[in-house]
């Protein structure tokens, strides 16, 4: 499973020994480190070997693969060359799985989880996830790299200085694309998820009634002074001791004082689903760190052997603990939203879809904890601006799509231009 602690991601090869220099110079998070560009290798005075190391993580670090790292960094082959290997190569060389290898030789990362209300996307064809890409050349992996979105009246382009534009699109792209394309934005709508906003539909044959969810956004009076203590930090090359310091309790408002802030409430860190969901969303950080706003995770139990396994290995943001659950009681309508195991999984199946997605991905799980009360997503403005966005996990594993969070940032980041700009314009008439 990929990781985003920066010693699991440069493991034994080559680039163990540039830590150090990555460290001084500010490349300490995975997901930045993946943006490296020709300009930035050549500043480092990386050799063609640390070069090629680094392609090759990012490709699986993408797709889920970091388990192969190693062993196929010590080939010496460059990612283009290793592209080329055949099935039986991979398969007998590197014990690689066969769903692996798709995953591996088509290109595609693991697909997020669609649920029947959500957007459909259109038919794959040559060259997407149906069928074998060419392999890329050296310049069509990290070495450029562009996230675009499109919405129903302008193309949005979210390019970063370390990052030019990307020749061939990853999955990312694809998706992103694809999805925006089916949505329309309408001024002042306020999203509420997809998932949630969907019919409840019943099971075993109508026999078993879903738990009803509620269709309003929760009131931000709900959420804005609830009491949350910070359990990790932004993680970063040589800070795990931090998640031995106990920080006092604060209020959540505190969290979105100046930037807006997306939180991930969490079932379970234990969770398949919500280690996969969690995974997903954090790869993202680079254009959320774009847009401007900041991630964090919720959690309702405090279990710390559970933190440690889930910090920094799915998630690389600060980990919060919500001791009175009142996140997930908004979520809820005031009160927990909660399932069980029997009605909520085995009777249910797009839960069992969900979950068979997210061990696709090859991620671990356990079964400490509680696990019936269900999470979601809000998506908050700066100071007092209110709740944009909110989804809830109506079914287990359920996953906020990334194409929505990341259409509601740019709004968020559109507005706060604007209203910046109102207030530059006013101060040059006072003083003009």
């Amino acid at each position: 499973m990929a990781s985003f602690s920066l010693d699991d991601f440069v493991g034994n090869g080559t680039l163990k020994g540039l830590l150090p220099k990555l460290l001084e110079e500010g490349w300490d998070d995975v997901p930045t480190l993946k943006l490296m560009n020709p300009e930035d290798m050549g500043a480092l005075n990386m050799n063609q070997q640390q070069k090629d190391a680094l392609e090759i993580r990012t490709y699986l670090h993408d797709r889920v693969l970091m388990q192969y790292a190693d062993r196929l960094e010590a080939l010496g082959k460059c990612l283009p060359e290793l592209l080329n290997l055949s099935s039986g190569d991979l398969y007998g060389q590197f014990g690689m799985k066969r769903g692996h290898i798709a995953r591996f030789i088509e290109r595609t990362a693991p697909s997020e989880p669609l649920s029947k209300s959500s957007v459909v996307l259109s038919k794959r064809g040559p060259g997407a996830a149906g069928g074998l890409s060419q392999a890329p050349s050296r310049t069509s992996s990290i070495y450029n790299r562009s996230f675009e979105s499109q919405n129903s009246n302008n193309k949005i382009r979210l390019s970063f200085a370390k990052s030019p534009a990307r020749s061939s699109p990853s999955y990312f792209d694809r998706s992103l694309e694809q999805s925006l394309a089916e949505i329309k934005i309408k001024d002042g709508y306020v999203f509420k998820g997809i998932v949630a906003a969907g019919p409840a539909e019943p099971r075993a044959c109508g026999c078993v009634q879903a738990p009803q969810v509620t269709e309003k956004v929760a009131p931000y009076s709900v959420i804005e002074n609830v009491s949350v203590q910070r359990l990790t930090p932004e993680y970063k090359l040589g800070m795990d001791w931090l998640v031995k310091t106990k920080t006092p309790p604060m209020k959540a408002s505190e969290l979105w004082r100046d930037k807006p802030a997306v939180l991930l409430c969490l079932r379970r860190p234990g969770c398949i689903m919500c280690r996969a969901e969690a995974h997903q969303l954090y790869s993202r950080k680079p254009i959320f760190d774009a847009l401007g706003v900041q991630l964090f995770a919720i959690l309702h139990e405090h279990i710390e052997s559970e933190v440690r396994d889930f910090w920094p290995r799915y998630w690389g943001g600060a980990v919060l603990y919500d001791r009175g659950g009142e996140f997930f009681k908004a979520l809820g309508g005031g009160k927990l939203l909660k399932d069980s195991f029997f009605s909520g999984f085995l009777l249910n199946p797009i839960a069992r879809a969900n979950y068979k997605r997210a061990k696709a991905m090859g991620v671990d799980q356990n079964l400490k904890g509680e696990g019936e009360i269900k999470g979601g997503l809000f998506i908050v403005g700066s100071g007092k601006s209110g709740i944009a966005y909110q989804f809830i996990e109506r079914n287990f594993g359920d996953w906020a799509p990334l194409a929505e969070a990341i259409e509601i940032c740019t709004q968020l980041q559109n507005q706060q231009r604007s209203q910046a700009g109102t207030k530059s314009n006013r101060s040059s008439q006072e003083f003009g």
